[in-house]
């Protein structure tokens, strides 16, 4: 499995220097057909991608990825809980939980 991201040139250049090699560039026009070449894609189990560029999905489109499991989609830039969500959904053990909860 391959950990891929999606988003602009500047979003997408701190992964190309990390030496991620499934980047897809978007913008606002084409990024709902990317996003869908990425989530066909099956070779890729982690899709990161900018939290504010979901926006550009339409809202049926932006649920099915954020509930998708193969590859699991991680929003980078926005809340934390959302992250936790994801990493609680992909592995089945919540690593954030203290003593405490």
């Amino acid at each position: 499995m391959q950990i891929a991201v999606i988003g602009s040139d500047e979003f997408v250049l701190g992964f190309r220097l990390a030496g991620l090699r499934r980047v897809f560039v978007a913008g606002k026009d084409d990024y709902q057909d990317k996003m869908a070449e990425a989530m066909e894609d099956p070779n890729i189990g982690i899709l990161a991608v900018d939290a504010k560029d979901l926006e550009y999905l339409p809202a049926n489109v932006r649920t099915k990825v954020m509930d998708s499991i193969q590859p699991v989609v991680v929003p980078v830039g926005g809340d934390e809980s959302d992250l936790r969500e994801k990493v609680k959904r992909a592995i089945g053990v919540d690593l954030y939980k203290t003593e405490d909860e």
